[in-house]
């Protein structure tokens, strides 16, 4: 584990008294910030579909693994609320916001980051795009629209953050394939809506930024399915083990195949923390140079 995702100095409260609200918080990125922010003293409402998806190459995430982010969170000594919910049900998300403010007393960070990455390659390619497209883009809307009235109604400002990919910044990543298409096109898309929701919260105070990892060391990329489509686990320069994908699809600038969970982390604790007040509006990398190259 990088130094990152110890969460810096044991004394660093940045979220004391304040809620977050996590998407795809069973395991992963969404684990990871979930536990980085209790750490800094926030609550926690942690939610999850905990359901498998039919054109998805690989296993989403468990009940059992979102109680083991409840009990990571109740570590730490904070309150968590986990709930499962679908992001592309919209109903089901208001009624997770409903239930987890109404047991935690509030809510002053949005951390929409519930995604899906490599399809089957046996999918139909057109259900392939809707899903990515369903989950990844429309996910983040539903998320926000769900959490935003509250926000606004407490008149107390607060911030959002959103999880794109650094394949929302580049060309890179696209196969023609309905799954690859899906994805860079979601996350293109998160983007955009990053920009138009800053202009539209600003007047409320709330600040709206994204994140734009390269690979990440989770489950999404840490699968037999990958591993496949690479040709064997990828090594240190980023290649595969024989003659799959093409590397350069995901090799990072600096000597690091995939970042840590927890460095993603801390990039979006500074940018959901008032020491980001002024920063809104922001795609940022945490891509180990990608984008340079």
């Amino acid at each position: 584990m990088s130094p990152a995702a110890g969460a810096g100095h044991p004394s660093m409260r940045r979220f004391e008294g304040r809620t977050v609200f996590v998407t795809g918080a069973a395991r992963g990125q969404g684990r990871s910030h979930a536990v980085r922010l209790a750490r800094e003293g926030a609550d926690v409402l942690a939610v999850d579909v905990c359901a498998p998806l039919g054109t998805v190459a690989y296993p989403l995430a468990t009940p059992a693994d979102l109680a083991e982010t409840a009990r990571l969170v109740e570590a730490e000594g904070r309150r968590v609320v986990p709930a499962q919910a679908d992001v592309r049900d919209a109903d089901a998300l208001g009624a997770a916001v409903a239930d987890g403010v109404a047991r935690l007393g509030g809510l002053d960070v949005v951390l929409a980051n519930a995604g899906i990455g490599l399809m089957d390659p046996a999918a139909d390619p057109r259900q392939a795009f809707r899903d990515q497209l369903d989950v990844n883009l429309v996910g983040v809307w539903n998320t926000v629209h769900a959490a935003v009235p509250v926000l606004v109604e407490q008149g107390r400002g607060g911030a959002v953050v959103l999880t794109s990919s650094a394949f929302g910044l580049t060309g890179r990543g696209g196969d023609g394939s309905g799954g690859g298409d899906g994805y860079v096109a979601s996350k293109h898309g998160v983007v955009g809506l990053m920009r138009t929701f800053a202009t539209w919260l600003a007047p409320h105070g709330i600040r709206v930024n994204c994140v734009n990892p390269s690979g990440v060391a989770t489950p999404m990329v840490l699968n037999p399915a990958v591993e496949a489509l690479f040709g064997g686990p990828l090594t240190e320069d980023g290649d595969g083990g024989g003659g799959g994908k093409d590397p350069d699809d995901v090799a990072n600038l600096l000597d690091v195949t995939l970042v840590d969970p927890g460095d993603v982390s801390a990039a979006v604790a500074f940018l959901a923390s008032d020491e980001a007040r002024y920063v809104t509006g922001v795609a940022l990398p945490v891509d180990a140079g990608m984008l340079v190259r």
